[in-house]
């Protein structure tokens, strides 16, 4: 099983950048403690915002997301759902199919991936959690957000931190009908109602006011803005919860209203975003 994939592939800050976060963290464990009983301070959540360095992303992910715990009451039981999931016919053929299909798609960017190393990380992960969660399977996204966890967790941690973020912290995200997604598009949008009025009711108009944002929920605006803005996102996401896409996605679009609201159609529109959405750093 490997470990963490940027220890392989150099996909990092520079090593000044990385070693000033770890001496403030660090600095922050002395007085305030490590692990799940660390304090929340106002201290921990700045640290938090200016990005979690790589060498800490393992530990604080599994810890903020809740998924330590899942770990410690399931000792072992990652290794044997790889076991059993390499067996034939232990996940339906249209399950394996959208996995082997995915595993290209999912961060083709990154080095990790552009090798069999990081594709079998992949594989066994998505695989094993098929076979862990039949209900659930696989969606897409999940080999987005499975990628993005093994490159600064190692595959066990990243199963649990996988599973956690299924199940609890966005439930019925991750299944073929998206229900979770669907019902948090709802409530984004009756923000946008309340907060941006008028850009809401263009949007409408548009006919974009009901999916421009499902991707970026799904992926947790990885794909969607530059790769070491999203890791910010994630990094926050897991201390914080949901209600950081919603914050953030209500930001874009305030930022953006002005042009949005002088848009004549759809393809407009998401022109303007995309554009945006690419340079925000």
């Amino acid at each position: 099983l490997s470990n963490p994939l940027y220890l392989q592939f150099n996909c990092h800050d520079t090593e000044e950048l990385q070693k000033l976060k770890e001496t403030s963290w660090n600095n922050h464990f002395s007085n305030y403690g490590r692990g799940s009983a660390m304090y929340r301070t106002n201290e921990l959540y700045e640290l938090i915002f200016q990005g979690i360095p790589n060498s800490l992303r393992n530990e604080l992910w599994l810890i903020f997301s809740g998924a330590i715990h899942d770990k410690a009451a399931n000792p072992n039981v990652y290794q044997k759902l790889v076991h059993e999931s390499s067996l034939v016919k232990i996940i339906h053929d249209s399950t394996n199919d959208e996995i082997e299909r995915d595993l290209y798609r999912a961060l083709p960017d990154q080095k990790a991936f552009q090798q069999e190393s990081g594709i079998s990380a992949l594989r066994r992960l998505l695989r094993a959690y098929a076979c862990h969660n039949t209900d659930v399977g696989y969606c897409q996204a999940m080999n987005i957000i499975g990628g993005v966890l093994l490159l600064y967790m190692n595959e066990e941690d990243a199963f649990w931190t996988l599973a956690a973020l299924c199940e609890r912290l966005l439930p019925d995200y991750y299944n073929t009908k998206v229900v979770g997604a669907l019902i948090d598009q709802g409530v984004f949008n009756d923000y946008c109602d309340e907060y941006l009025p008028d850009l809401y009711e263009k949007l409408k108009i548009l006919g974009v006011a009901t999916c421009i944002s499902l991707s970026w929920f799904l992926t947790l605006f990885i794909c969607v803005i530059p790769f070491e803005s999203a890791l910010y996102v994630i990094d926050i996401f897991f201390y914080d919860g949901i209600k950081v896409l919603f914050q953030l996605a209500l930001t874009i679009l305030k930022e953006n209203q002005d042009r949005l609201l002088q848009c004549h159609d759809d393809g407009d529109a998401i022109m303007i975003l995309t554009s945006y959405l690419d340079g925000l750093t």
